[in-house]
């Protein structure tokens, strides 16, 4: 199937091993992995960040093997949980970066186009949050808002 807003039609990536159980070779308990989390968690670190330190550093393939729970289910466990879902933060950075630059270039007909494409996918993000509940049913995106949630 052909994306949304380029005519390309992607790479296929790689699966996951179907396993449910960790790995022999994990040397980590679930609480020790739990407690890792919740560590690099209120060093600052966002979910996906986390992930990849416990991979690298700590050669933990996957916390949902592990502990039977995903980082972000630990998160809102111990209410260290991010205010917003990260995708749609990170997509609201964007746009406002990209507006920050359209106020200088206002002519810059490329990154217009750009801001409409990154806006639309929040909406749809949006939707979807609301639908499943992790967000308020009453709660938009809004631009001038959205620089304050950013910082």
């Amino acid at each position: 199937m052909a994306r949304m807003h380029a005519r390309k039609r992607g790479k296929s990536s790689s699966t996951r091993p179907p396993r449910r159980t960790p790995p022999e070779w994990v040397k980590y308990s679930p609480q020790e992995v739990e407690d890792l989390v919740i560590k690099l968690a209120r060093e600052g670190h966002p979910p996906s960040m986390i992930g990849v330190i416990l991979r690298d550093q700590y050669g933990i393939p996957l916390v949902k093997q592990i502990v039977g729970k995903s980082i972000t289910q630990i998160l809102e466990e111990n209410n260290l949980s991010l205010p917003l879902p990260e995708d749609l933060l990170n997509l609201i950075r964007r746009a406002v970066n990209l507006r920050k630059h359209l106020e200088e270039h206002p002519k810059d007909l490329h990154s217009k186009r750009g801001l409409q494409l990154i806006e639309s996918k929040i909406h749809r993000l949006v939707k979807y949050y609301r639908r499943v509940k992790k967000l308020p049913p009453d709660w938009k995106y809004d631009p001038k808002k959205a620089e304050i949630l950013v910082r």
